[in-house]
């Protein structure tokens, strides 16, 4: 962003509160570009005895993880993993366990990570190619490739691989 969206100032780097910082070099605005991390939830659905993993319609063939999903305004992080277990895999759902959150300063996002009972017949959306179900012993062994985070959240639930 090149210009301050308060008073179209030139927006250069300074040191704030430790960091540097995006900000307006106008000494008349305070406007800082704090970059805070957007939350995202993530659901390692189970179904029965087995484990879902999707593959998103815009990744490569091979590559599956677990469901993931933005919050909404106004949206507790409980309320949008059932949400987004519900419009991804059409299942209705109920949380077995927090598992934790975890930085990925990749996407600068918060991911925060449950376990969730899923119940009904799995229906894709537009979003997601296709599905796997996984015993717990396969997901254990499961190669995710990139998705490193993934093994950490699956790890941390006690499901290591």
């Amino acid at each position: 962003m090149p210009f301050c969206p308060q008073c179209a100032s030139r927006v250069v780097a300074q040191i704030i509160q430790g960091e540097e910082r995006m900000a307006c070099s106008s000494t008349q605005c305070n406007f800082v570009l704090w970059e805070n991390p957007t939350p995202v939830v993530a659901a390692l659905v189970q179904l029965d005895q087995h484990f879902i993993l999707a593959r998103n319609a815009n990744w490569p063939p091979g590559q599956f993880s677990i469901l993931t999903g933005y919050l909404e305004k106004h949206e507790a992080p409980e309320s949008a993993v059932l949400r987004e277990v519900k419009e991804e895999l059409g299942l209705d759902a109920e949380i077995k366990q927090f598992i934790g959150h975890y930085p990925f300063v990749a996407k600068n996002q918060l991911i925060i990570a449950y376990w969730v009972d899923g119940h009904g017949p799995i229906t894709l959306d537009d979003e997601l190619a296709e599905y796997k179900r996984l015993g717990h012993e396969v997901l254990s062994r499961y190669d995710f490739g990139p998705f490193l985070l993934t093994r950490q959240i699956i790890a941390d639930c006690g499901l290591s691989c």
